[in-house]
């Protein structure tokens, strides 16, 4: 082993092992400022630590993958195998923007949602699809989005969808009284009324014997 390693030190020279720690310092640097953006973006639209890590890890994998085929170029070392297999991945990248039904799509859309979709989980959001797909943001996942319709159903609406069509956010529902509440208020109560179906008044004190009924 110790064989191999000083056989790659042989083949550098000085100014390449000093690229090398520059390339290191550099990929150090944004690792910590990728971290601090993508966490306090993350807080921001109220994304799930999970979520927010396996975005890390991509732009951490994608900058060191980048910076390290910048280095090989700079140096020399390996150029002509490394390009060749750069072009090839940004190939694969490519048609995962083209093919809009494919499963990379999905994957990409998911990276796009997450830094310019403009809404948060928890917000209020209506799909100009023609089928009903509106309801409480709940969770951006890699291939889909969960949205908690207002009848309490969970749809999986696919992310290369969510970015193409037009989604409007609203604000305030209003309800029968004329007052202005929020859409999630107004699904919490209906779970609550539907779960609290009947309840017993104490012994002793029933109206003539009779429950009292919640509609």
């Amino acid at each position: 082993m110790s064989h191999y390693i000083e056989a790659i030190f042989e083949g550098l020279k000085e100014h390449d092992l000093i690229l090398a720690l520059l390339f290191l310092s550099i990929y150090w640097v944004l690792k910590r400022f990728s971290k601090t953006a993508i966490t306090r973006l993350a807080y921001t639209k109220s994304v799930s630590e999970t979520r927010s890590a396996f975005i890390l890890r991509c732009v951490n994998m994608s900058s060191g993958v980048i910076l390290f085929a910048t280095f090989l170029i700079v140096s020399g070392i390996g150029y002509g195998n490394f390009a060749i297999f750069i072009s090839s991945v940004f190939t694969v990248i490519g048609v995962g923007f083209i093919a809009q039904w494919s499963i990379l799509s999905n994957v990409t859309a998911s990276f796009l949602i997450f830094f310019v979709f403009p809404y948060r989980i928890g917000d209020y959001i209506v799909v100009a699809d023609g089928d009903g797909i509106e309801g409480t943001l709940l969770e951006i996942k890699i291939f889909h989005t969960l949205i908690r319709h207002p009848n309490d159903n969970i749809i999986t609406y696919p992310n290369t969808l969510l970015l193409q069509k037009c989604v409007t956010k609203v604000q305030t529902k209003n309800t029968g009284a004329g007052y202005g509440i929020s859409s999630e208020s107004c699904s919490r109560v209906k779970r609550a009324r539907r779960s609290v179906k009947r309840i017993d008044v104490a012994p002793g004190n029933e109206p003539d014997g009779k429950e009292i009924i919640f509609y």
